[in-house]
């Protein structure tokens, strides 16, 4: 198509998700002169906001929200909130939702990702997850009442929680089913480091620490140990929120995520996913990646804005490198791009120390860099990623030398 008939405002875009990415889809369509209506639709009856102060100031009640500051009557975007998605019939172009049908030209699927239960703890009074705003609205008072919580999962929100939950000066246990803290991101002579951050905060982990049931007032170990709660909070992943698309005709993987092209469409014509929910091919990895951070729902949005636009032709390839932040145990955590076990990995600094950095290297070439209180590391480190710069090992193992001068 022409960017004429794309822009046309006789076109309407409809986006579900009004969370980063959904919101950042909307603005970048204005910004690159889609003159068509642009719906987005929010299954949370709030007004949109941004997910990461939740874990942090919002649950410590130092904030009262994150709504985004953006001014959607005057970008003539039409917000509609308690809006579900329930179904697709693509053929139709209509979106099935729990108010009824909604005609569509282009749709773009930005319904994120939704936090995996518990087995067992459905329904028990006292559980909780850690995802929307009711979710850390409910959290606060505990909190607030430095009563003694449970977290299970030594994740990513794990670590933030029980941080938090420090501050706020509860007594916090931390049950985690594999050997160590971040056992599905790092390697164990990465993780493994990480461990000792809880002790040191006050907070107790236990690893190795599978549920076996949870009661109310109380968490199980298959162990048989018994755990005494005021609060349970389970952080043990997340699964896109895509199941409303079943029978739609969107492909979807294994993980649950819509597999889109380099351009992140769909297997269906007019239909784009992006964020949390939407998984992409990578030639700078060489594989599919699910990425459920931040970062990347901030930047798909540009390129699925292009691409409605001006047409796949003449719009944008999505191939990020990947990044993402955490701040736990008074640590500023980053990580940027992609590694696997296969990739060398390389120290820079003493990991019991209180900043070091690790790097991982493909055939030389910097491909993943984690900063612990090295933010000038993760930010060269990244610009050298991104242009797939070869090292020089001596070089870049000394902490002392900067990373961009590592190069060869």
């Amino acid at each position: 198509m022409s960017e004429q008939t794309n822009t046309s405002g006789d076109r309407r875009v409809v986006i579900v998700g009004a969370g980063m990415a959904g919101v950042q889809t909307a603005v970048a369509l204005r910004e690159q002169g889609w003159r068509g209506t642009i719906s987005l639709l929010g299954e949370e009856p709030h007004p949109p906001y941004d997910r990461p102060p939740l874990s942090k100031a919002v649950l410590l009640g130092k904030a009262e929200g994150s709504a985004f500051e953006v001014d959607f009557a005057s970008l003539a975007i039409d917000l509609e909130l308690g809006v579900e998605a329930t179904g697709l019939r693509a053929g139709e172009h209509v979106l099935e939702t729990s108010r009824g049908p909604v005609p569509y030209d282009v749709l773009v699927v930005a319904t994120g990702a939704q936090p995996v239960a518990l087995p067992g703890s459905e329904g028990v009074p006292g559980v909780h997850v850690l995802r929307t705003m009711d979710d850390a609205e409910r959290l606060r008072p505990l909190l607030a009442g430095q009563r003694d919580v449970v977290a299970v999962g030594a994740g990513w929100i794990g670590a933030e929680f029980a941080t938090a939950a420090r501050e706020a000066g509860c007594r916090v246990t931390v049950v985690e089913a594999a050997d160590r803290p971040l056992a599905g991101a790092l390697p164990a002579e990465v993780s493994g480091h990480m461990a000792d951050w809880y002790a040191s905060s006050g907070a107790r982990l236990l690893t190795g620490a599978a549920v076996a049931a949870v009661e109310p007032g109380a968490v199980v170990l298959e162990d048989g140990t018994r755990l005494h709660t005021d609060a349970v909070v389970v952080g043990i992943g997340a699964r896109p929120a895509t199941r409303w698309l079943d029978g739609s005709g969107v492909v979807l993987a294994e993980d649950g995520s819509v597999v889109t092209d380099n351009r992140l469409r769909s297997s269906l014509p007019d239909v784009y996913a992006v964020g949390d929910c939407a998984s992409f091919p990578s030639a700078r990895y060489g594989e599919r990646l699910l990425v459920h951070h931040w970062d990347n729902a901030l930047q798909g949005p540009r390129t699925v804005a292009a691409n409605i636009v001006h047409g796949p032709a003449e719009g944008e390839v999505y191939d990020p490198v990947p990044y993402f932040w955490s701040e736990q145990f008074g640590r500023f955590v980053q990580y940027a791009g992609h590694h696997s076990a296969a990739d060398e990995l390389l120290w820079r600094g003493d990991p019991d120390s209180a900043a070091w950095t690790v790097c991982w290297l493909r055939a030389g070439v910097l491909v993943a860099l984690l900063a612990v209180g090295r933010p000038r590391d993760l930010a060269q480190g990244r610009k050298l990623i991104e242009k797939g710069a070869l090292l020089d090992r001596a070089k870049a193992a000394d902490a002392s030398v900067p990373l961009k001068s590592a190069v060869l």
